[in-house]
């Protein structure tokens, strides 16, 4: 399998910055688009750029000089040198249709963040599940040893309020998408990698396709950089041998023996954790602001990252942690009423859903109950992962189930987000376990009240997914008869 696309090479070489010219970002109110263009305004390009919504980034894109429009306005790139797209955005787009009409520059966002790096220190990050949490932590760590680092992440930094930032300092922490083969176009200095799961087959078609694409990932870290890999992971611990084996330094990290930075064990207070972590024959304590083992394995990739591949001072990296508040849409409280707490969540593959599934469930004293609404993401993932998604979600006292969020595909027919509703109730009717309230909703206005009309004082919900389902919190609390927390 290729591991790039058809319409972009990611191993070509990359743009320099100096050559961009104006730039135009198509579908800028994006998380991902958003931060290319914030990262360009930094690095002084003249950047414009549209979105179909009028979102809240587009005035905060304005107030930092960038010209953006709702609405595709194909005459807005006749006067750019480069416009900028994700995967995600079409041929028939009007804007990319004209750009390619005109022989204008046609780059992915990644080759665009790319030439914003800028002979800078990159580190990239990778890896099916936490990929935004670790890219944020080690962020903010940076930020709190007064590194000055540029930034772009594929979350809302909470105590920043901004996904990107184009520092002075010469670290560059990049988010590194492999869902399209588009992490190997930065050639990090320091690359981590969470995990290696069978995730995107709609893009590489096998697992042994991914495993190949992350290999060829480790192959782009430059001459005497690191892979920080998690030796917790069959995925991530098998591409570790195979780096090595290539000749790449290589550190691993984990709860086991085997792991060169090792957590040795971890306590929960409330939604803070903190954990002991034993890196060659020192300890260090690492605290952060959210729950989840999941989470303290994130905070020490971080960690190893910042110190084995940087060179930080071990306690400064340590404390830096200490500095994350959170990330939007990361296990981000949304606020309480009537009793009932309200959390939002992206996540959206097995993985990730287990793993916040379970630590929500962690902290539910009983009698009361989880309550998780799951909105899935992509018709094909629905289709691939019905059962692995159930799974996942098991852990809940009550899941409701809606349809599935599109993004970048088409229907399917026969696919949609009863079979994971379905899977649940045979999961839960035949493993023994504890009861489990399975509920359909097909439309989205009906899911909030259903909500509201479900939980009970001192219930934590849990809204879950890629898509729009976040907009669910505030509506859940207004229908409990309180006001949202800000």
């Amino acid at each position: 399998m290729s591991v790039h696309q058809d319409r972009f090479d990611f191993r070509a070489p990359v743009v320099p910055l100096s050559e961009l010219g104006r730039v135009h970002v198509t579908n800028v109110g994006g998380a991902g688009m958003s931060a290319v263009a914030r990262v360009l305004l930094g690095r002084d390009v003249v950047v414009s750029g549209s979105d179909p919504k009028d979102l809240p980034v587009l005035d905060a894109l304005r107030e930092a000089g960038a010209d953006v429009h709702v609405g595709a306005r194909p005459e807005s790139v006749d006067q750019v040198d480069t416009v900028v797209v994700s995967s995600a955005t079409r041929e028939t787009d009007p804007e990319l249709a004209r750009a390619r009409a005109l022989g204008k520059r046609v780059l992915h966002r990644s080759q665009a963040l790319a030439s914003a790096a800028d002979a800078r220190r990159v580190l990239a990050v990778a890896g099916a599940n936490g990929k935004t949490t670790t890219t944020s932590m080690l962020t903010a760590l940076l930020l709190d040893a007064g590194a000055d680092p540029s930034f772009a992440i594929g979350g809302e930094l909470a105590g920043l309020g901004t996904n990107a930032h184009a520092g002075r300092g010469e670290a560059f922490v990049i988010e590194a998408d492999e869902s399209d083969g588009s992490f190997l176009v930065y050639h990090p200095e320091v690359a981590i990698v969470t995990n290696v799961q069978p995730d995107h087959l709609d893009h590489y078609g096998t697992f042994e396709a991914v495993q190949d694409a992350y290999l060829a990932f480790a192959g782009s870290i430059r001459p005497g950089g690191l892979l920080v890999a998690c030796a917790d992971d069959a995925g991530s611990a098998a591409l570790a041998r195979r780096a090595c084996a290539s000749g790449v330094r290589v550190v691993t990290y984990g709860t086991g023996s085997a792991a060169d930075v090792r957590v040795l064990g971890h306590e929960v207070d409330g939604f803070r954790t903190v954990a002991r972590v034993l890196d060659g024959d020192h300890e260090v304590r690492l605290g952060i602001a959210i729950p989840g083992s999941h989470n303290i394995l994130n905070a020490t990739a971080a960690y190893a990252a910042a110190h084995h591949g940087l060179g930080l001072d071990p306690d400064l990296a340590a404390r830096g942690l200490g500095a994350y508040t959170g990330t939007r849409r990361r296990f981000e409280l949304k606020g309480e009423a009537g009793g009932v707490t309200v959390v939002d969540d992206y996540a959206h593959n097995p993985g990730k859903v287990a793993a916040v599934v379970g630590t929500a469930a962690s902290l539910v004293h009983r009698p009361s109950r989880l309550v998780v609404i799951f909105q899935p993401h992509l018709y094909s993932r629905t289709r691939d992962f019905a059962a692995e998604l159930a799974a996942g979600l098991r852990a809940a006292d009550v899941v409701i189930v809606m349809d599935v969020y599109a993004a970048r595909e088409d229907p399917v027919v026969g696919v949609s987000g009863a079979l994971v509703a379905d899977a649940v109730r045979a999961l839960a009717a035949t493993d023994g376990g504890p009861a489990c309230e399975v509920h359909y909703v097909p439309g989205w206005s009906d899911a909030a009240p259903l909500v509201a009309e479900l939980a009970r004082p001192g219930d934590l919900v849990l809204t879950v997914g890629a898509g729009d389902v976040t907009q669910l919190g505030p509506r859940i609390l207004a229908a409990l008869g309180e006001g949202v927390r800000s």
